[in-house]
């Protein structure tokens, strides 16, 4: 039993705490904004993005290509196809700005309140927020949804929200999210970018299966009609709650978004030219080169422009499966890269359009470049010993070749490796020298196209003695070997953005080395690598952010967990004459949301096209 005098103390000690802690809440003040570091661009009185057209018309329809099939409109499951465009339907909590590096602004949420030292965060619901049926948007919702995402939904997004200790309601439009600690400056960001679903709807439903039955959402358009598997039509909601808040303002234009399915590129590009849909974003460097030669283009029926932009690339790859025992030795997997040639695929194959890809976080300030910075060296030190030493030696550039098909160096370079590693020749074959294993693996692909990238790299590894066997497989079936990790070797693109963050969790990590649907399809099981991700995560400034991000960059090229391949700094748009975007084009590209159907294109397309006929 306390004495009287310890009771005493303890009571001082409890209500000087409850003093301090209400202090505390007294000094966060609601806001409009919050910016992961620094201040918001926005102020609290903004009324629209710099760059989207405030007076954008509404209306009009526009046809888009979508790749294979569809099966579910659930997209936060780990099963089914899901259809393009379901994140239409939907609204976040806040919503991030094109124009700053991470930036959110209140969308559902009016405003936030959220401590210096972002342990928490309430957020405010809008009262005039509402569902498509009309009831309210309500605190309930939003706890429920990250409740049930977190028991049902896909594996990333425990990932992403693996700090987040609870969701309490606090009123009718206020909820608050408590963190583990005050190390994850990321987390209200990534919470603010929730989509909500209705309780009241999926309370009859079960969440954890695909369907095909049309959800109810709160977002700026809702699915008109759908054949399954073929099309789906979504068409701007009339009363849309939120069209005048400030992020919407300028977006959202269409009248109508309707996507098309197609078995594979090639057959897209043909409904594209043959007018049966109106938009696409090409990503074959042939394609763009010699497929969209037409009078169309020629006459400015079909307008063909690159749009520069300044968005990381991340890192697109041929991943290694390191599960299979192929793949475990660093020197087999670096060796293999010694006979992708990307100096004769960019001259013969891509029309030189591209830029080899040496980082995973390209074309931005977070790639590693030249040896360590003393800043990055003090991460580094205590992992020596545990890392590859050319961490602090070399700077990482990947084979490279004159372009000109001959590439005897690289291969003896891939030689010397393979021995190395216990890999020798016998009857042409690359074989292990202890357990008689053959290096013969196969590359898992979608898409037709992607075979003439793969067959050359191939044709090379079978100078070392090394089968690549070149599968395409439909898009049903990529997916679901895709999340159940069952390839030898795919392509990958691993897309970051300018403020990473718990995401790299779902990328990296040991446990999601084990978790089916995770985003680590390499398969690394690193503590290093873990350990870095967790520093990423906590990092308390930009420029703590960027030396962390560079320290994780080195050690995950120098894992040679991939082979390299390329990119691009601009998008190669293609579309009819009859759409138009602001003149403004964002650090992160052109957003497809602030484009409009502008009438009076239309009209003189259709009469250029009606004399044509």
């Amino acid at each position: 039993m306390l004495s009287l005098k310890s009771a005493l103390v303890a009571t001082c000690v409890l209500a000087s705490f409850a003093i301090s802690e209400a202090v505390h809440a007294a000094e966060v003040k609601p806001q409009h904004a919050i910016a992961m570091h620094g201040q918001p661009k926005y102020g609290p009185d903004f009324k629209h993005f710099d760059y989207v057209n405030p007076t954008a018309p509404k209306g009009g329809l526009i046809r888009l290509g979508g790749f294979g099939s569809f099966d579910s409109f659930n997209a936060f499951i780990p099963k089914g196809e899901v259809v393009d465009g379901m994140g239409l339907i939907y609204d976040t909590l806040m919503t991030s700005s094109n124009d700053e590096a991470f930036t959110i602004y209140g969308l559902l949420a009016e405003s936030v309140e959220v401590p210096k030292d972002r342990s928490w965060i309430t957020f405010h619901i809008r009262p005039e927020a509402r569902w498509h049926d009309g009831k309210p948007i309500t605190a309930e919702d939003v706890k429920w949804t990250f409740e049930t995402r977190m028991e049902k939904g896909a594996p990333s997004f425990r990932y992403y929200y693996a700090d987040v200790v609870k969701a309490e309601i606090l009123s009718e439009r206020s909820v608050k999210f408590t963190f583990k600690s005050n190390e994850n400056p990321e987390l209200p960001l990534i919470v603010g970018q929730m989509e909500v679903l209705p309780k009241h709807y999926w309370e009859t439903r079960d969440f954890a299966k695909t369907t095909l039955e049309p959800p109810l959402g709160s977002g700026p358009y809702k699915i008109k009609t759908f054949d399954s598997g073929r099309s789906i039509t979504y068409e701007r909601v009339g009363d849309y709650w939120g069209a005048n808040i400030p992020v919407n303002v300028g977006q959202s234009n269409f009248g109508e978004i309707r996507y098309e399915y197609f078995r594979d590129g090639a057959v897209t590009v043909e409904a594209l030219k043959g007018g049966a849909i109106d938009y696409r974003a090409e990503n074959i460097s042939k394609t763009w080169a010699t497929a969209y030669n037409i009078d169309e283009v020629k006459n400015g029926l079909l307008i063909k422009e690159e749009v520069a932009h300044k968005r990381p690339q991340g890192m697109q790859g041929y991943i290694f499966n390191t599960r299979r025992d192929l793949f475990k030795d660093p020197r087999v997997r670096q060796a293999l890269s010694y006979a992708f040639d990307f100096e004769w695929s960019n001259k013969n194959l891509f029309y030189g359009q591209y830029t080899r890809t040496r980082s995973y976080f390209d074309n931005s300030e977070l790639a590693a470049t030249g040896l360590p910075s003393a800043e990055e060296l003090k991460i580094l030190e205590p992992y020596r010993g545990r890392i590859p030493e050319e961490v602090f030696t070399t700077e990482y550039n990947p084979p490279s070749t004159k372009g000109d098909g001959r590439i005897r160096k690289n291969l003896r370079e891939a030689d010397r490796l393979l021995k190395e590693a216990g890999w020798v020749i016998q009857g042409k074959q690359r074989v292990h020298k202890d357990t008689g294993a053959v290096l013969d693996f196969e590359m898992m692909i979608a898409q037709p196209a992607t075979e003439r990238i793969a067959l050359p790299f191939a044709k090379n590894l079978e100078r070392l003695g090394v089968t690549l066997r070149v599968r395409t497989v439909d898009a049903s079936q990529y997916i679901e070997r895709y999340r159940k990790f069952d390839f030898d070797m795919t392509t990958q693109v691993i897309g970051q953005s300018m403020s990473p963050g718990n995401e790299q969790r779902s990328f990296w990590t040991t446990e999601a080395a084990d978790t089916p649907s995770s985003r680590n399809l390499i398969g690394i099981k690193d503590p290093v690598v873990d350990e870095l991700v967790e520093l990423i995560i906590s990092a308390p400034t930009r420029e703590d952010l960027v030396t962390r991000t560079r320290a994780l960059d080195r050690v995950l090229i120098w894992g040679h967990y991939l082979i390299p391949n390329f990119h691009l700094s601009y998008d190669r748009l293609i579309y009819w004459n009859k759409y138009s975007r602001p003149d403004v084009v964002p650090m992160r590209g052109t957003s497809f949301s602030t484009w409009w159907y502008d009438e009076a294109k239309a009209a003189k397309l259709n009469s250029l096209q009606g004399k044509s006929n």
